[in-house]
Protein backbone atom coordinates (compact mmCIF):
# COMPACT_ATOMS: atom_id res chain seq x y z
CA UNK A 1 0.00 0.00 0.00
CA UNK A 2 1.04 3.60 -0.38
CA UNK A 3 1.75 5.96 2.33
CA UNK A 4 -1.90 7.97 1.64
CA UNK A 5 -3.88 4.66 2.07
CA UNK A 6 -1.95 3.64 5.29
CA UNK A 7 -2.36 6.93 6.77
CA UNK A 8 -6.33 7.18 6.11
CA UNK A 9 -6.54 3.28 7.73
CA UNK A 10 -4.10 4.10 10.37
CA UNK A 11 -6.12 6.90 11.28
CA UNK A 12 -9.31 5.14 11.03
CA UNK A 13 -8.41 2.23 12.94
CA UNK A 14 -6.73 4.11 15.86
CA UNK A 15 -9.70 6.33 16.12
CA UNK A 16 -12.48 2.40 16.18
CA UNK A 17 -9.56 0.97 18.63
CA UNK A 18 -9.85 4.39 21.10
CA UNK A 19 -13.29 3.51 20.94
CA UNK A 20 -12.89 -0.18 22.00
CA UNK A 21 -10.40 0.62 24.27
CA UNK A 22 -13.38 2.88 26.11
CA UNK A 23 -16.06 0.00 25.75
CA UNK A 24 -14.23 -2.45 27.58
CA UNK A 25 -13.13 0.01 30.54
CA UNK A 26 -16.99 0.60 30.88
CA UNK A 27 -17.66 -3.01 30.60
CA UNK A 28 -19.59 -2.69 27.00
CA UNK A 29 -16.99 -5.13 25.74
CA UNK A 30 -15.60 -8.53 27.84
CA UNK A 31 -12.22 -8.54 26.49
CA UNK A 32 -9.13 -5.99 25.70
CA UNK A 33 -9.12 -4.83 22.11
CA UNK A 34 -5.79 -6.63 21.06
CA UNK A 35 -6.05 -7.97 18.09
CA UNK A 36 -6.86 -4.11 16.75
CA UNK A 37 -4.20 -2.93 18.88
CA UNK A 38 -1.94 -5.35 16.76
CA UNK A 39 -3.36 -4.45 13.52
CA UNK A 40 -2.58 -0.29 14.20
CA UNK A 41 1.23 -1.22 15.56
CA UNK A 42 1.51 -3.10 12.64
CA UNK A 43 0.96 0.12 9.94
CA UNK A 44 3.05 1.87 12.82
CA UNK A 45 6.33 -0.52 12.32
CA UNK A 46 5.42 -0.79 8.59
CA UNK A 47 6.39 3.18 7.91
CA UNK A 48 8.50 3.16 11.53
CA UNK A 49 11.93 4.24 9.89
CA UNK A 50 11.26 4.60 6.49
CA UNK A 51 11.71 7.77 4.72
CA UNK A 52 8.18 9.66 3.77
CA UNK A 53 8.91 12.54 1.23
CA UNK A 54 5.53 13.78 1.58
CA UNK A 55 5.34 16.66 4.04
CA UNK A 56 1.73 15.95 5.20
CA UNK A 57 1.77 12.53 5.43
CA UNK A 58 4.86 12.26 6.97
CA UNK A 59 3.56 14.98 9.33
CA UNK A 60 0.21 12.91 9.71
CA UNK A 61 1.91 9.34 10.43
CA UNK A 62 4.00 11.10 13.53
CA UNK A 63 0.68 12.61 14.96
CA UNK A 64 -0.76 9.43 15.06
CA UNK A 65 2.18 7.61 16.64
CA UNK A 66 2.31 10.31 18.82
CA UNK A 67 -1.56 9.75 19.98
CA UNK A 68 -0.94 6.09 19.69
CA UNK A 69 1.52 6.24 22.42
CA UNK A 70 -0.41 8.46 24.39
CA UNK A 71 -3.44 6.78 24.92
CA UNK A 72 -0.89 3.35 25.12
CA UNK A 73 0.19 4.49 28.20
CA UNK A 74 -3.10 5.62 29.29
CA UNK A 75 -4.35 2.49 28.56
CA UNK A 76 -1.75 0.64 30.39
CA UNK A 77 -2.16 2.52 33.19
CA UNK A 78 -5.40 1.66 33.88
CA UNK A 79 -5.12 -1.78 33.09
CA UNK A 80 -2.60 -1.77 35.96
CA UNK A 81 -4.97 -0.07 38.06
CA UNK A 82 -7.91 -2.60 37.31
CA UNK A 83 -5.49 -5.47 38.22
CA UNK A 84 -4.95 -4.05 41.70
CA UNK A 85 -8.46 -3.44 41.89
CA UNK A 86 -8.70 0.15 42.34
CA UNK A 87 -10.27 1.67 39.16
CA UNK A 88 -12.47 3.81 39.90
CA UNK A 89 -15.56 2.49 37.16
CA UNK A 90 -15.02 -0.27 38.95
CA UNK A 91 -15.10 0.50 42.72
CA UNK A 92 -18.49 2.78 41.54
CA UNK A 93 -19.79 -0.09 40.27
CA UNK A 94 -18.92 -2.52 43.36
CA UNK A 95 -20.09 0.18 45.82
CA UNK A 96 -23.33 0.78 43.86
CA UNK A 97 -24.21 -3.22 43.66
CA UNK A 98 -23.51 -3.20 47.47
CA UNK A 99 -25.69 -0.05 48.40
CA UNK A 100 -28.56 -1.79 45.99
CA UNK A 101 -27.72 -5.23 47.96
CA UNK A 102 -27.93 -3.31 51.61
CA UNK A 103 -30.94 -1.02 50.63
CA UNK A 104 -34.42 -2.26 52.63
CA UNK A 105 -36.99 -3.16 49.66
CA UNK A 106 -39.36 0.07 50.31
CA UNK A 107 -39.28 2.91 52.44
CA UNK A 108 -42.34 4.21 53.64
CA UNK A 109 -42.92 7.91 52.89
CA UNK A 110 -41.53 10.48 55.57
CA UNK A 111 -41.19 13.94 56.79
CA UNK A 112 -39.28 15.63 54.32
CA UNK A 113 -36.72 16.46 57.24
CA UNK A 114 -35.57 12.68 56.85
CA UNK A 115 -35.70 12.62 53.47
CA UNK A 116 -33.52 15.83 53.40
CA UNK A 117 -30.83 14.19 55.92
CA UNK A 118 -30.66 10.88 54.14
CA UNK A 119 -29.93 13.15 50.91
CA UNK A 120 -27.41 15.06 53.06
CA UNK A 121 -25.72 11.30 53.93
CA UNK A 122 -26.12 10.48 50.15
CA UNK A 123 -23.74 13.66 49.23
CA UNK A 124 -21.61 13.44 51.88
CA UNK A 125 -20.88 9.87 51.10
CA UNK A 126 -20.74 10.53 47.49
CA UNK A 127 -18.03 13.30 48.05
CA UNK A 128 -15.98 11.20 49.62
CA UNK A 129 -15.79 8.93 47.61
CA UNK A 130 -15.36 11.03 44.46
CA UNK A 131 -12.22 12.41 46.79
CA UNK A 132 -11.16 9.24 47.18
CA UNK A 133 -11.35 8.39 43.34
CA UNK A 134 -9.36 11.87 43.26
CA UNK A 135 -6.72 10.76 45.75
CA UNK A 136 -7.46 13.63 47.65
CA UNK A 137 -7.72 13.30 51.57
CA UNK A 138 -11.68 12.79 53.04
CA UNK A 139 -10.44 13.48 56.65
CA UNK A 140 -11.91 16.80 56.99
CA UNK A 141 -15.61 16.03 54.97
CA UNK A 142 -18.27 16.22 57.34
CA UNK A 143 -22.09 16.52 57.08
CA UNK A 144 -21.92 19.57 58.64
CA UNK A 145 -19.64 20.94 55.96
CA UNK A 146 -21.44 20.00 53.14
CA UNK A 147 -24.99 21.01 54.68
CA UNK A 148 -23.81 24.36 55.23
CA UNK A 149 -22.38 23.94 51.60
CA UNK A 150 -25.52 23.51 50.65
CA UNK A 151 -27.63 26.09 52.78
CA UNK A 152 -24.95 28.80 51.99
CA UNK A 153 -25.77 28.69 47.90
CA UNK A 154 -29.93 27.99 47.93
CA UNK A 155 -30.70 31.69 48.09
CA UNK A 156 -28.36 31.84 45.37
CA UNK A 157 -29.46 29.13 43.11
CA UNK A 158 -33.54 29.45 44.31
CA UNK A 159 -33.00 32.94 43.01
CA UNK A 160 -31.07 32.15 39.71
CA UNK A 161 -33.29 28.75 38.73
CA UNK A 162 -36.57 30.48 40.24
CA UNK A 163 -37.29 27.46 42.59
CA UNK A 164 -36.43 25.94 45.74
CA UNK A 165 -37.25 22.48 44.63
CA UNK A 166 -33.19 21.71 44.32
CA UNK A 167 -31.11 18.57 43.84
CA UNK A 168 -27.51 18.17 44.68
CA UNK A 169 -25.41 15.61 42.82
CA UNK A 170 -21.60 15.08 43.04
CA UNK A 171 -19.69 15.57 39.79
CA UNK A 172 -15.75 15.76 39.29
CA UNK A 173 -14.63 18.48 37.23
CA UNK A 174 -11.02 19.04 36.59
CA UNK A 175 -9.55 16.31 38.65
CA UNK A 176 -11.92 18.02 41.85
CA UNK A 177 -15.01 16.71 42.89
CA UNK A 178 -17.97 19.50 43.46
CA UNK A 179 -21.85 19.79 44.47
CA UNK A 180 -23.94 20.37 41.73
CA UNK A 181 -27.25 21.96 42.04
CA UNK A 182 -30.51 21.08 39.40
CA UNK A 183 -33.91 20.77 39.39
CA UNK A 184 -35.51 18.14 41.38
CA UNK A 185 -37.58 15.86 39.12
CA UNK A 186 -40.75 15.22 40.59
Amino acid sequence: MAIAEDVISLDKKLSELITKYEQYFIGLEKREPLTLLGEVERLVRLHTGVPINNTMYKHRFTMLVARLNTYREHWNRILKLMEEGRYSRDRFISDLHLRQKDKPEKKQPGLPIESAESDIDRLVHEFREARKACNMPTDKITRELVSATIEKQKPLLAARLGTTNLAFRVVIEDGKPKLKAGLRKH
